[in-house]
């Protein structure tokens, strides 16, 4: 398997990229759900800790994800896509990366907003992104959670659209980005 994309398929670097920053979505949404409800402890304040931390190695991935994507190109549309099916794709993608940049951007803008201290991993310390505003920290907030529901709503969509040009159109769409797979002749 070539590291790049092909205009048949997406690279393994692509499909790492992937699959990686999917399984670190599926733990920061469960992170974020479950550390809400917990009760005010130091394990509530390491929960926290781990979510900035993750969230921001989240961003990190997202932005190589997104270099390597303009490097590397991304495959053609499976041939016999509709033409209004690729652009929806296209838009859902786009939507995509705006949601992956800024909800973990919001996050950061949020703990700058309410004068919490930002680690990574209890490594380094990262800069404000803003002084203390009581109103931004809201705004912030809200914005980061109604990105997380509207990011799971796309990823379900994205999902779904996967699933169903595999199982009901029977083309290559999901096939490209799994591991291992070969496009069907």
């Amino acid at each position: 398997m070539s590291l790049r994309n092909t205009a048949q398929r997406w690279g393994a670097v692509s499909q790492l990229l992937h699959w990686g920053i999917v399984a670190l979505i599926a733990w920061m949404a469960w992170l974020g759900l479950t550390m809400v409800d917990m009760p005010p402890t130091p394990a509530k304040i390491n929960t926290y800790a781990l979510h900035k931390s993750v969230g921001l190695t989240l961003l990190a991935l997202v932005v190589v994800r997104l270099a390597w994507r303009l490097y590397a190109g991304a495959p053609a549309p499976v041939a016999g896509t509709p033409p209004w099916q690729a652009r929806i794709a296209s838009l859902t993608h786009v939507a995509l990366y705006v949601l992956l940049l800024g909800i973990p951007l919001s996050g950061w803008l949020f703990n700058s907003a309410a004068g919490y201290p930002l680690q990574w991993f209890k490594q380094f310390n990262l800069p404000a992104l803003t002084g203390q505003d009581e109103g931004l920290a809201e705004l912030a907030i809200n914005i980061h959670e109604w990105g997380f529901w509207a990011l799971l709503a796309l990823v379900a969509l994205h999902a779904s659209a996967a699933l169903y040009h595999h199982l009901f159109q029977g083309d290559d769409t999901l096939r490209r980005m799994l591991p291992g797979h070969r496009p069907q002749p």
